[in-house]
């Protein structure tokens, strides 16, 4: 397939060279994708420039116009889903629900009632707080959910009346393409662009004069080189980072019960998710029966293609990160862990690995020190509650973290010590539109979603008329 374009001022676009496409079912390149120029994303960034001129004008135009996108993206998994399947990997329902969810959060965005902030209305003055659109957006967005990720930062960008120039992952970039050109039917020219190509064209993007604000989500290391970028000029930063995050099993629950949970709350998306459970940390006396749990839950799995019927999981998306899941097992059976299941590549083309499941390991260990964003999950113990609060929050990551527990204050008590943006209680992975989301410490800057994330797509104003 050769049918994919950049989207520079509502026109489709294309470029003067491209860049393959991998299918991580098979390790092969299926489709190309433009790589865009240095001169197209100077022409995206005026485009942009320019349509925000009117468009910060109309909130109602703005409100409307996304509740259009919404309902495009609720008719386009027919279109979009197979696309995302084959670049990202994730079976074709999943593929599906992801762009119901982009629709969710621009109709969630589109809905929003952002009160009137009056601080002073005396005989004196009055006084009011009024959220301005910054200007330009540069987004970011990462492989492991492109659809619905960047309507993180549509949604709220747009609303706000900013306009935005958009830059998908150079592994999954069509569907995002796509996307962006079905929604130039709901927008005018020039406020959603899209472009793609690799880390250099995101290296001319977070140094580009025009853009007030940058949105980014991805890996700690990207996310510091955004930052360095972004501070001379100083625009503004939303950093979404990664994540190692801790689930705490207490010795008051049903094992069996909790470890299914866990099992689906770790293996999501194939484990590529920044929230998702990347550490689970149980009682002795039940460590047992929790890996066994999970390892049969593992074990039983059926990861294949995602167009493959009754498939429930995909490959790792790309080979650096087949081959770094790959790194971190190996290391952590050369350090006397044990493998319950799994522990190495699947025998078919692709990259896929096996589901893991080890015990007996500890920090110190990669696998327990390090984001694995992988099929494979550390089951650590401990003895008392204080020991292992101190063990979950010892790590530059704070993106979320779980308890798990028979009685819901006493797990809420424990999760509340916890040194991250999320603390869940008996759950993991709850996410919604209204719901803020970021982390603390390396793991980012600012927060996405709820009116939160509005707001972090503004300026403040106070207009404060005189009435004497």
């Amino acid at each position: 397939m050769s049918d994919f374009n950049l989207i520079i001022g509502g026109d489709a676009r294309p470029a003067a060279s491209t860049f393959d496409v991998i299918n991580p079912s098979t390790g092969e390149p299926w489709a190309q994708a433009p790589d865009c120029s240095k001169e197209q994303l100077d022409e995206a960034f005026s485009a942009a420039a320019k349509a925000y001129i009117d468009w910060r004008t109309d909130e109602n135009a703005r409100r409307d116009a996304l509740r259009a996108c919404a309902n495009l993206m609720f008719m386009a998994g027919g279109e979009l889903g197979p696309i995302l399947t084959k670049e990202q990997g994730k079976p074709l329902a999943q593929a599906n629900v992801e762009c119901l969810g982009a629709g969710l959060w621009f109709n969630y965005f589109a809905d929003l009632e952002v009160p009137k902030e009056v601080i002073q209305d005396d005989d004196n003055a009055y006084a009011e707080v009024v959220r301005k659109p910054m200007g330009v957006v540069a987004a970011i967005t990462p492989w492991n959910f492109p659809l619905v990720l960047a309507s993180w930062k549509i949604g709220p960008a747009l609303r706000a009346g900013n306009t935005i120039v958009l830059k998908p992952s150079p592994f999954t970039p069509l569907a995002t393409l796509k996307m962006v050109e079905k929604l130039q039917e709901a927008l005018p020219p020039g406020v959603l662009n899209v472009v793609s190509g690799g880390d250099e064209l995101g290296k001319w993007m977070t140094s580009h004069p025009v853009p007030r604000k940058i949105s980014f989500t991805g890996s700690v290391a990207t996310g510091k080189h955004v930052a360095s970028s972004a501070a001379p000029d100083l625009k503004r930063v939303t950093l979404e980072l990664g994540g190692n995050d801790p689930a705490i099993v207490l010795d008051d629950v049903n094992p069996t019960d909790v470890a299914e949970k866990i099992f689906s709350q770790a293996f999501a998306n194939t484990g590529q998710i920044c929230s998702a459970i990347k550490r689970v940390y149980v009682p002795e006396a039940m460590q047992d029966e929790i890996v066994s749990v999970i390892a049969s839950k593992a074990a039983a799995a059926k990861f294949g293609d995602g167009f493959e019927e009754g498939v429930e999981y995909g490959p790792i998306n790309n080979k650096p990160q087949f081959e770094r899941v790959k790194e971190l097992v190996s290391d952590a059976i050369a350090k006397g862990a044990t493998v319950a299941t799994g522990g190495d590549v699947m025998d078919r083309p692709g990259y896929f690995f096996q589901p893991t499941v080890l015990s007996n390991v500890t920090e110190g260990v990669r696998i327990v020190d390090e984001e694995q964003f992988g099929p494979a999950l550390p089951i650590l113990t401990y003895r008392d509650e204080s020991e292992v609060i101190d063990r979950a929050n010892a790590t530059m990551f704070g993106l979320s973290g779980s308890v798990w527990s028979g009685d819901p204050e006493r797990g809420a008590k424990v999760a509340s010590q916890l040194e991250c943006g999320t603390a869940w209680v008996n759950t993991h992975l709850a996410l919604s539109p209204s719901q803020p989301f970021g982390g603390f410490k390396w793991s980012g800057l600012g927060v996405e979603n709820g009116p939160w994330g509005l707001a972090a797509f503004t300026e403040i104003q106070v207009q404060y008329r005189a009435k004497q």
